[in-house]
């Protein structure tokens, strides 16, 4: 279920937009941030898999990860932050929580929120189609930069064609000793490439 394009209040996007110490040169003025829990329950509440006795309880200011701007060395047509916060039942039990919210003037763009040690919210794939590894779009881009041909690059690692692409579609998650074959078909760094991955440099 999609949260996107739907307007934001002025009071929300005033709450989301308060970054004491942060951002602006002089302390802001406070501001109410009792709208933002309001707010991601009633968007929680629309996943039908929500279970609705857990709530939003506190939050604390947002931390910008992004900010619209229009500077030609830093264009960026929306805003990004993440909220941290707090989940509450009535068993007494809370968790952690890390909301991040991507808007565009007074559209909302994105929600996802991490509640413990879950992540929830949209992913890149269509439901019902699994989620793509990330790195399989970078080495995309880095075999196109290189003009190194899918079949190039099955020579190049003596791997198979169907390996090359399983692992540019992003359906194979990429291993150490793949990684390091890529490396070298790429003339690039080992280590460089591990860190793109997403894998540790020193196992």
């Amino acid at each position: 279920m999609s949260l996107a394009d739907r307007p934001l209040s002025p009071a929300v996007i005033e709450a989301l937009t308060y970054w004491p110490g942060i951002v602006h040169p002089v302390a802001p003025t406070p501001v109410d941030l009792g709208v933002l829990p309001t707010w991601f329950n009633e968007l929680l509440d629309e996943w039908p898999w929500w279970d609705r006795a857990w709530r939003v309880t506190r939050v604390e200011p947002a931390h910008p990860c992004e900010i619209a701007r229009d500077e030609p060395r830093a264009v960026s047509r929306f805003t990004e932050v993440t909220v941290p916060g707090t989940v509450s039942r009535h068993a007494g039990d809370t968790l952690p929580l890390s909301a991040r919210v991507r808007f565009s003037d007074d559209l909302l763009i994105r929600f996802q929120a991490k509640v413990g040690d879950v992540v929830i919210g949209p992913g890149s794939a269509a439901a019902g189609v699994p989620e793509r590894h990330p790195f399989g779009s970078v080495l995309g881009t880095l075999m196109d930069l290189r003009g190194i041909s899918v079949r190039e690059m099955a020579v190049r690692c003596g791997r198979s064609m169907s390996t090359i692409n399983m692992v540019r579609s992003g359906s194979w998650n990429p291993h150490r000793i793949l990684v390091a074959e890529l490396a070298e078909a790429l003339d690039m760094s080992e280590e460089d490439l591990l860190a793109i991955a997403g894998l540790a440099v020193h196992p």
